[in-house]
């Protein structure tokens, strides 16, 4: 039987991607999405644009719901002229845009686009100005994600750039700012679309994606669990669901997990998954940046935002990378006002000229500035090393912590004994002086009669005090300086 489907449309799934339409389906409630302007078409008249016929000018676009909670989304059809970037087709993503900050409801946008519409010049170019402007407008009022699920170069990649988050397609996606032909032109380097811009690529090497999937199927089943764990709006407190996990459930297997020799790595997601509900942790740029852990879970049926060091990779060190990858999630909790958990182990700043160079006191400022800025609740377990400046960035109690603890495993000091004594004694007695500096920073005791941490808590309890903590600080009010807004070391 002959395949009767538009060439354009079998040329879509032959790409293994599916239509515009069937991604909203999917990603939506089944019967629940209304669409805008289903009619509007372009103005060009020049070039031969102007007998072309495209009722909805290559994008489709309205309002649905997820999971029962409203949602504003376009989704661009690259099978009415690739997908490209019109006046009018700008005009329909901004409408929806516009009416998602007047409503408070996250905007959802799924990418699959050629770029800039060459036959309308200038007016192709106006139309992503507005839809930038509408992007920054939107920052911290609405939750912007963005799923790419095709081509997005050229200008056309700024706007996924400013959403919140940015998901991915293996094999079918790319972004880039000029392409592979382009590249070589100017560079003479030779690369693929996929090594330059593919999802490989941005969530190991760049960091522009948060995650990939291996299909626009998995790509909007993540899509729909991970709005589950936003609220709608700056104005909206975040969802909480009904727990099945106790809060005082004893964490019991973190008991001894800390291995008793500092130089022996561990893997902090085990820590994470132990404490959080029923084990769940949507992570955030798992293949970017290793050294820190970044994600969603929920903590008695509340949504909290996680943050720890990973001493599995360079040692728990903040870099460059994990500093930049850590500030902006948690600015982002800050602005949608989800509770903080930072777990630590951080013997320091990563050294070496590279880093240096490239700036790690700049961008180690902004996690620094992120966490001091931050005024939501902030929960921080110091569960082994804690040196140096790093202590203080990684959310410490003089950045304001509302609850700071230290399990017996910790270690918080200036650095490590052994390069302490190096330095204090220039070679006397070393060995002696070693154990006498670990015996008295190898542990929390100083800090704790300090006030600097809130109390000694065995691993077993971590849970149950976190969520009895969380639950006294659902109604901390949030107190802002009155100033335009500050000036964080971009």
């Amino acid at each position: 039987m002959p395949d009767r489907r538009p060439f354009s449309l079998r040329a879509q799934h032959a790409r293994g991607k599916l239509t515009a339409r069937e991604r909203l389906d999917l990603l939506l409630d089944k019967g629940t999405f209304r669409e805008y302007d289903a009619l509007k078409s372009h103005r060009c008249q020049d070039f031969g644009m102007g007998d072309v016929k495209m009722p909805g000018d290559g994008v489709i676009t309205g309002h649905g719901y997820v999971n029962g909670r409203l949602v504003y989304a376009f989704s661009q059809d690259f099978t009415v002229a690739g997908g490209s970037l019109s006046e009018t087709h700008a005009e329909k993503i901004c409408k929806i845009m516009d009416k998602a900050v007047e409503v408070g409801a996250p905007v959802i946008g799924l990418n699959d686009s050629g770029g800039a519409r060459i036959q309308e010049g200038v007016d192709s170019l106006a139309g992503y100005a507005e839809v930038f402007q509408r992007n920054v407008d939107a920052s911290g009022v609405v939750p912007q994600l963005t799923l790419v699920m095709g081509p997005c170069a050229g200008g056309a990649v700024y706007s996924p750039a400013m959403t919140d988050f940015t998901f991915m397609v293996r094999d079918t996606s790319y972004m880039f700012v000029t392409g592979p032909d382009v590249v070589k032109t100017v560079t003479q380097e030779e690369v693929t679309q996929e090594e330059l811009g593919g999802a490989k690529t941005h969530t190991s090497k760049s960091g522009v994606a948060h995650l990939a999937f291996d299909n626009d199927v998995e790509a909007i089943r993540g899509m729909r669990e991970f709005v589950s764990y936003l609220p709608s709006s700056n104005r909206a407190k975040p969802p909480r669901v009904e727990p099945n996990d106790a809060p005082s459930r004893s964490c019991d297997m973190l008991e001894g997990l800390v291995p008793t020799d500092p130089n022996v790595p561990y893997d902090m997601k085990v820590v994470v998954r132990e404490v959080v509900d029923e084990g769940r942790f949507f992570e955030i740029m798992p293949d970017f940046a290793k050294n820190i852990i970044i994600g969603f879970s929920r903590m008695d049926g509340r949504t909290v935002g996680v943050v720890g060091n990973n001493p599995m990779e360079l040692a728990g060190c903040l870099d460059i990378d994990s500093s930049v990858k850590a500030a902006r999630f948690v600015r982002f909790c800050d602005a949608f006002n989800i509770p903080l958990i930072t777990f630590v182990d951080v013997p320091g700043f990563l050294p070496g000229t590279a880093q240096e160079y490239g700036g790690i006191i700049r961008h180690g400022a902004k996690l620094l500035y992120a966490y001091a800025e931050a005024s939501v609740p902030k929960l921080t377990v110091i569960t082994r090393k804690a040196y140096g400046g790093a202590y203080d960035v990684m959310s410490s109690k003089h950045l304001r912590g509302d609850s700071n603890y230290a399990w017996p495993s910790a270690q918080i000091a200036v650095m490590g004994a052994k390069g302490a004594v190096e330095i204090i004694f220039r070679g006397k007695d070393l060995a002696e002086r070693e154990l006498e500096y670990t015996e008295k920073f190898a542990n929390p005791l100083r800090a704790a009669e300090r006030g600097f941490v809130d109390g000694i808590i065995s691993p077993a309890d971590t849970r149950r005090v976190l969520c009895e903590d969380l639950e006294i600080l659902a109604s901390k009010k949030r107190t802002e300086l009155k100033k335009k807004h500050g000036n964080i070391p971009l």
